[in-house]
């Protein structure tokens, strides 16, 4: 059953380790992995990440397989399996949504917590903190997790918490869910997909690129040196500013520069990236100077959710 197509996952394991788009056999090889201390489970979400679904498995060297999934607040099964091989292949066909994937094991309902009662949220509070997630949802790089910590401390003011975390999570997880509805009605590869293509692109051929990548273009630039891959000899990057300029449809400023300062690098970074852009049918705006950015114009910015 084992497949080198990638499957739309993202796996986690105890030991820290985070994997997306992963292979069936790369699945089936972190299922066969664990059971040693500090790496005893996988849990395995969507691309896009949906709320409350998930598939995971727990196993100590010595014990069976504790496999559980989740699909929505009040469904969550769990059962016992001792080969491993049969924990892979359901958690394969979960991940490919095939129908039935579930069949033939016995599962078990497993307890959840009742669900909490979170009060609603001021109507001035809401509005806002709605109109900050909307942002970052448009902007697309940001997890649940993390828009949920902004959502809580968006209008933190001293010993002031307006939004609790659990308001924080009811909120994003409503946003999100909406966003993940909007997106289902583009089509094809959108202009950040594209912008991804060549950012890989001109990373493999020695210019470090990085996406939202910082707060602003003092920390880009002085961090930048950091991130150097080998052979690198140049550099690419646009900032959260940057983002959240192109998520309001003003275009993308892309900041670049040549790693050993020169003038004449930079200049050449600069006709490096300009022409890999134009290669993927994204337009720029740049006057040749190594002192002016790079701008790319005319973007839709359809940035698919990961989560």
């Amino acid at each position: 059953m084992q497949s080198d197509e990638s499957l739309a996952i993202k796996a986690e394991t105890e030991n820290g380790q985070k994997h997306a788009r992963i292979s069936a056999g790369r699945l089936r090889e972190l299922v066969h992995r664990i059971g040693g201390d500090g790496d005893r489970y996988v849990v395995v979400k969507r691309i896009p990440d949906r709320p409350d679904v998930f598939v995971q498995v727990w196993h100590e060297q010595g014990g069976a397989y504790q496999l559980e999934h989740r699909e929505g607040r009040d469904r969550f099964f769990g059962t016992a399996l001792g080969d491993r091989d049969r924990v892979a292949d359901a958690m394969e066909r979960w991940a490919r949504e095939e129908d039935g994937w579930d069949a033939g094991i016995a599962w078990e309902p497993l307890g959840h917590d009742a669900p909490q009662e979170i009060p609603e949220l001021p109507e001035d509070v809401r509005v806002e903190v709605e109109a900050r997630i909307r942002e970052l949802l448009r902007c697309g790089y940001d997890d649940r997790a993390r828009l949920t910590e902004d959502a809580e401390e968006y209008l933190v003011d001293g010993d002031h918490r307006p939004v609790s975390r659990a308001q924080a999570r009811e909120l994003v997880d409503r946003l999100w869910t909406e966003r993940l509805a909007e997106q289902e009605a583009w089509e094809g590869a959108t202009d950040p997909e594209r912008l991804t293509e060549v950012f890989e692109g001109l990373d493999a051929r020695g210019i470090t690129a990085r996406e939202n990548f910082t707060c602003c273009r003092s920390c880009g630039t002085a961090e930048m040196a950091a991130e150097r891959g080998e052979g690198a000899h140049g550099f690419v990057y646009f900032h959260t500013q940057c983002t959240e300029s192109a998520a309001a449809g003003h275009g993308l400023t892309l900041l670049y520069g040549g790693f050993d300062g020169s003038a004449e690098t930079t200049a050449a970074v600069g006709r490096e990236v300009v022409a890999a852009l134009g290669a993927a049918g994204l337009s720029a705006e740049w006057d040749g100077s190594p002192d002016t950015a790079i701008r790319v114009t005319a973007l839709t910015w359809h940035k698919r959710l990961v989560g």
